[in-house]
């Protein structure tokens, strides 16, 4: 839940680290999907306890609702239809439903405002040290503010965008699980 207390001065380096480790957050918000000329918007409710991701997308008043949980090795996908989805029927069904396969690996990091460790990345900082943008798998993420959480910054706004896919996400609520 975003404060009006200081934000605790840190270095990249440890704000990185910190933010790399942390093992649990929860945010809501709403994203919004255009690839080519095909495009959604969405609700968003995420949960994340180490490697286990919990994030539901649920369109206008309800409609067409998905919730996508990961325990870091295995994907599932559950459909407002009811339908329970595992491994490559739960990749294609979200490819089908988004446009795109997410890389919920990374995509963890990324919204905490830091790139994921397990590969390279090319970071641009802003005048507070923190990401700017992020170039990282392809994907660019653009980061177009913050708000202070627990004395640290999280990110409120990101664009991530590859070839002609671009997401928007907007963070409504950050929850410190």
């Amino acid at each position: 839940m975003p404060q009006r207390a200081p934000v605790e001065a840190q270095s990249w380096d440890a704000r990185r680290a910190e933010l790399q480790a942390r093992e649990s957050f929860s945010l809501a918000g709403r994203v919004a999907v255009a690839a080519g000329q095909e495009g959604f918007n969405a609700r968003l409710r995420w949960e994340q306890s180490g490697t286990a991701s919990d994030v539901a997308l649920d369109g206008p008043l309800g409609a067409g609702g998905v919730r996508i949980t990961s325990d870091g090795e295995q994907l599932r996908v559950a459909t407002s239809r009811g339908e329970q989805l595992d491994a490559d029927a739960a990749r294609a069904e979200i490819a089908r439903r988004i446009g795109f396969a997410p890389p919920l690996a990374s995509l963890r990091y990324w919204v905490l405002g830091v790139p994921d460790p397990a590969t390279p990345a090319k970071e641009v900082l802003d005048d507070q040290a923190r990401l700017a943008s992020l170039e990282q798998d392809g994907w660019r993420i653009d980061y177009g503010g913050y708000a202070a959480v627990d004395g640290r910054w999280l990110p409120q706004r990101l664009t991530l965008n590859r070839d002609d896919l671009r997401v928007k996400l907007l963070v409504d609520r950050w929850q410190r699980s």
